[in-house]
């Protein structure tokens, strides 16, 4: 059965999961654009970590920070490879889009790999399918050749 909770990002049974997100990232583009987030930093009282369990299994993960402009970034949504293909990540996408309208903010923001890291097409696909917009940079990074910054408005 599939479950989507709030978890510890430092959890033991988490780490394959954190670990196959941090390698995918940095492998994926020059160290100075990666942002991804490991256990520590997903554990700031700014963040707040789902998992998404079948049965007691963790098959992925994502992760909402606050901004003070009053926005929500998506962060860490990560589907281990092994589960791809289920719609796991749109499952964890319409959550944390839920969780974010009902704490307020007024849009969800992310960062990803820029058109020209083939890693990053199939997450740019779904978020485009989910009806996030291209914008320039979101709360807090600076404009990056790298990076996509893509918006959805919750108004």
């Amino acid at each position: 059965m599939i479950d989507i909770r709030l978890a510890d990002p430092g959890a033991d049974n988490l780490r394959p999961l954190i670990e196959a997100h941090l390698a995918h990232s940095q492998g994926a583009g020059p160290d100075e654009s990666n942002h991804t987030m490991g256990a520590d930093a997903l554990r700031e009282p700014h963040v707040r970590f789902w998992v998404l369990y079948d049965d007691e299994t963790p098959l992925g993960c994502g992760a909402l920070k606050t901004l003070d402009d009053g926005t929500a970034e998506v962060k860490s949504v990560h589907v281990a490879a092994a589960a791809r293909g289920r719609g796991l990540a749109r499952d964890l996408m319409t959550h944390l889009e839920t969780q974010a309208r009902n704490s307020g903010a007024t849009a969800l923001v992310l960062e990803t790999g820029a058109a020209h890291l083939e890693e990053y097409s199939a997450a740019r696909k779904l978020y485009e399918a989910l009806g996030y917009n291209y914008c320039g940079p979101i709360f807090g990074y600076p404009d990056d050749p790298n990076s996509a910054f893509m918006r959805l408005d919750l108004d």
